[in-house]
């Protein structure tokens, strides 16, 4: 080894490490991806915890107790979520045969314009009625199994609302643990990594969540406005698609249009494709500058990777979780670098 030159020692220790972090990396992925029913809960509850610990602390800072403060702030939770799920379950009852109808008349307008001799409507229903006849035991076995998912989803949502409770009640202890957990002498850099880690993500989801609300009601204000059917299902969806960056704000608007397409006409569409394209501008200049500005901003290619990489992981959760962990991430190494450059510089870079 000695008889290399000293770049390329330098070059196989840095293919080493990254070598070590990635087979690291890896193995922790296979584990969380094993062990999903019980790691998925835990993510939920520390999203829900960052984006409530603000409320939780405002009752405590007030006299409340710790334990009913979490329980309060549990029940607020529930109660607008609950509420939330309602209008959107109801707005998309009400609106969803309209806006299934108007998706499928622009689907006919597109067989009709680019289909081909036995591409029509009617065959492929045919086609369809063919394979549920085929494979009806299948579809069986499918709903049964959908069931199950079901009675997964409804039990992991319980434990991540009951895991909210009580890291929002103990979140005083956990530098504590976390301080004598460190090895000796790293007690310091560890809190400080968790603390820019946790803020990161706080931050993310506060902004998100306010800025969700904006687009959503601006989309469905523009979309009730030139009379386009299901509005409010569709500013719904917005809302939803907006803790997706860029891909749920594309996906959730590119529907809106076609739905406008479809029941209202090319210049309607054309008129809410504007609204929506506006609503990214503002999202864009001046919404995302002014209420993430104090978080760890990332350039929109490392958001794009993160959303692919966590879909290919883990699907929709994957999307979910991605960007809230690599800008947990990203707080690590700014933190990192700033304590790395102290002694050198004489004070953080700002």
């Amino acid at each position: 080894m000695h008889l290399l030159p000293v770049p390329a020692r330098r070059f196989a220790a840095w293919c080493a490490v990254i070598l070590l972090a990635a087979g690291v990396g890896y193995v922790g992925i296979r584990l969380c991806a094993e062990l999903r029913t019980a790691v998925t809960p835990v993510l939920l509850a520390l999203l829900g915890t960052a984006l409530l610990r603000p409320l939780h602390r405002r009752l405590v800072n007030v006299g409340v107790a710790r334990s009913v403060s979490a329980g309060l702030t549990c029940v607020a939770v529930v109660a607008v979520v609950g509420g939330a799920v309602y209008i959107v379950v109801a707005a998309l009852i009400d609106s969803g045969d309209q806006i299934a109808a108007a998706l499928r008349s622009a689907a006919r307008g597109v067989a009709e314009h680019f289909g081909a001799d036995g591409t029509s409507l009617d065959d492929l229903a045919s086609n369809a009625k063919e394979l549920l006849t085929k494979f009806g035991g299948t579809a069986a076995s499918n709903v049964i199994s959908g069931v199950g998912v079901v009675g997964e989803s409804i039990a992991m949502a319980v434990l991540a609302l009951l895991l909210v409770f009580f890291f929002l009640r103990d979140s005083h202890r956990a530098i504590g643990a976390l301080r004598s957990a460190a090895p000796r002498g790293t007690g310091d850099t560890l809190e400080a990594m968790a603390r820019r880690a946790f803020r990161a993500v706080e931050g993310f989801m506060r902004g998100t969540t306010f800025i969700a609300f904006i687009d959503a009601v601006c989309i469905t204000v523009g979309l009730l406005v030139l009379d386009v059917p299901g509005a409010v299902g569709l500013g719904a969806l917005v809302f939803v698609g907006a803790y997706i960056p860029y891909l749920g704000a594309f996906l959730s608007g590119a529907v809106a249009v076609l739905v406008a397409l479809a029941d209202r006409g090319f210049v309607i569409a054309l008129w809410a494709l504007g609204v929506v394209l506006a609503v990214q501008v503002l999202e864009g200049h001046v919404l995302q500058p002014m209420i993430q500005s104090r978080t760890v901003q990332m350039h929109p290619a490392v958001v794009m990777v993160a959303i692919t990489a966590g879909a290919s992981v883990a699907g929709i959760l994957g999307m979910l979780f991605a960007v809230p962990a690599t800008a947990a991430a990203f707080g690590v190494l700014y933190e990192l670098r700033a304590r790395h450059e102290t002694p050198a510089g004489g004070s953080p870079d700002s």
